[in-house]
């Protein structure tokens, strides 16, 4: 089985992440999306939460199903069985740190390849930290996050 996983923060989910979700589900038989803790961010979601989101996003997507890990993303892939790790790519800036990461990870792993999926067009400038910012001041970010996200984000912030 072509199993692959689309590791990330996902705090919270954006309609960028959700375009590479949706576009992974299509070429790959499974898809995982991963969600972790990134040691040099602050959440402001728990996992738990993010994960609800993820789930609620992605329900009706058959093999789409969600899951948290900590430790090396190489390390859950294996343990997975997995194939490859999908990362979405908006810009030269994305690609830059992502070539990096992938370089690293081959080298730990040779055996998962990483698979870039670029954004569509409409999200590129599109990312969580930004559309948390919004949100913290009373923006319209329907256009970002879905419903379901915008409701949780307000919750937050109230």
């Amino acid at each position: 089985m072509q199993l692959v996983i689309y590791p990330g923060t996902f705090d919270p989910i954006t309609n960028g992440h959700l375009d590479v979700i949706k576009r992974a589900s299509r070429i790959f038989e499974k898809v995982i999306v991963a969600v972790t803790n990134n040691p040099s961010k602050t959440p402001l979601f728990s996992i738990s939460e993010r994960k609800d989101m993820l789930n609620a996003e992605t329900r009706e997507m058959d093999n789409v199903s969600v899951d948290d890990f900590t430790g090396l993303l190489v390390h859950y892939v294996k343990s997975k069985k997995g194939i490859a790790v999908i990362r979405g790519l908006r810009a030269t800036l994305d690609f830059e740190y992502e070539f990096q990461m992938a370089l690293i990870n081959r080298k730990l792993a040779p055996e998962v390849d990483t698979i870039f999926l670029m954004t569509h067009d409409r999200f590129i400038y599109l990312n969580s930290t930004s559309v948390k910012e919004a949100a913290r001041f009373g923006g319209d970010i329907s256009s970002f996050v879905s419903e379901y996200v915008a409701l949780k984000l307000k919750e937050k912030f109230s």
